[in-house]
């Protein structure tokens, strides 16, 4: 039994990364200026993308992207199996969510349904890359071309993923936008905050606009030493600006990705090894050729029926292991909101509803040592023996 308790997820942030940050405190720039200016440009030059544009959370990065290429009334199609992040914007930038259930192996947005779903009113698909596992995009590009539809990819968990030798949000399509997340919990993190990227200029331009208030200039260009005072507003805009203290922490947080999801990828290899064959227990199904997985999240299934016991009592019992867990997701249409919104109800998504009762999500994240990973593996084989 572990003396310490081993949350679900912990940040690594660096000593440069705190000093950066007092930095921009002392130099007294502490919104949007330069350092978060370099941070797009470093983002953008990381995932292949032509601009980044960085926001304050990724539900802003969505909401700015819905408004890109959707206005009030039009339909937008996504998953069930998504933080409620993915439909709120949706639901705020005036449009209707549209959802379609997931393929039961790798739970991502199932292509084959997503046609069935499309109307007149529909003007883009938001796939998702669930746990940091790449959509079939390939589908999804092919679907969206044929009905001339944009694409958002909602890559909250999919930093430093690739689909077939293509990195996760350079966005190579034509009205391609992809949003990524900076919580505690992700890949890297700003404390909070997210970006967008995508090769579209006008989008971008747009996006960048509407994320500060909706004027032609930022107070990095008014207020520098060679800025000016006046601007304009030419679309009505929203208070979405990433702060330079964030920025500061994320331009940081870059230089380690590959590091960090390299220890994601060792720690999920030893669960795999670990816990397989394990009774009632069904773990990640394998990466496909010529892809990458991020390993935001590492998430299995429990079977109630030869365990003997619930998802929601498994996690009780690892809290007695002193270990913590997660619950990534219920189903979005089984929410009182979403279902009324929708017009979906128990029985409509049945294979999203199902993993959602069954799945949940093991520690995960670089500082964990080997034998935090033992004591996980332990725990497990302990309960679901």
């Amino acid at each position: 039994m572990r003396k310490d308790f081993l949350p679900f997820s912990k940040p690594s942030v660096s000593e440069d990364a705190i000093a950066d940050v007092c930095d921009s405190i002392r130099s007294g720039w502490l919104a949007m200026g330069p350092k978060t200016v370099d941070f797009e440009k470093k983002f953008a030059e990381c995932v292949d993308a032509k601009h980044a544009v960085a926001v304050n959370s990724a539900t802003a990065g969505l909401h700015l992207a819905v408004m890109a290429v959707a206005k009030s009334g039009d339909e937008v199609i996504t998953t069930p199996m998504t933080f409620a992040s993915t439909v709120n914007a949706i639901i705020y930038s005036g449009a209707v969510p549209v959802l379609v259930d997931i393929d039961p192996v790798t739970f991502n947005i199932d292509p084959k349904k997503i046609e069935e779903k499309i109307t007149a009113k529909t003007k883009a698909i938001i796939p998702v890359h669930f746990a940091g596992r790449p959509c079939d995009m390939d589908a999804i590009e092919a679907i969206a071309q044929k009905y001339d539809l944009a694409i958002i990819e909602d890559s909250a968990h999919a930093l430093g993923a690739s689909y077939h030798g293509k990195k996760i949000g350079s966005c190579k399509a034509a009205r391609h936008i992809a949003v990524f997340s900076f919580h505690p919990t992700k890949n890297i993190t700003t404390g909070e905050g997210g970006m967008i990227t995508t090769n579209d200029e006008k989008a971008a331009d747009q996006m960048s606009v509407q994320r500060q208030n909706g004027m032609d200039k930022g107070a990095w260009n008014r207020f520098g030493a060679k800025g000016k005072s006046h601007y304009d507003i030419f679309i009505p805009g929203l208070k979405y600006q990433m702060m330079d203290m964030q920025a500061a922490i994320g331009r940081d947080q870059l230089k380690y990705l590959s590091e960090f999801n390299s220890r994601r990828t060792q720690i999920v290899a030893r669960y795999n090894k670990e816990l397989a064959g394990l009774n009632g227990v069904v773990l990640p199904a394998a990466v496909e050729d010529n892809t990458v997985h991020s390993w935001h999240i590492y998430t299995i299934l429990l079977d109630e029926d030869k365990l003997g016991f619930s998802r929601d009592e498994f996690m009780e019992k690892m809290k007695e292991y002193n270990i913590g867990t997660a619950y990534h997701y219920q189903a979005l249409h089984l929410f009182t909101a979403y279902g009324e919104i929708t017009g979906l109800k128990k029985g409509d998504l049945p294979i999203a509803e199902k993993v959602g009762e069954q799945i949940v999500s093991l520690p995960l994240f670089p500082a964990m040592t080997d034998a935090d990973v033992e004591d996980v593996v332990a725990a497990v084989k302990s309960i679901c023996k």
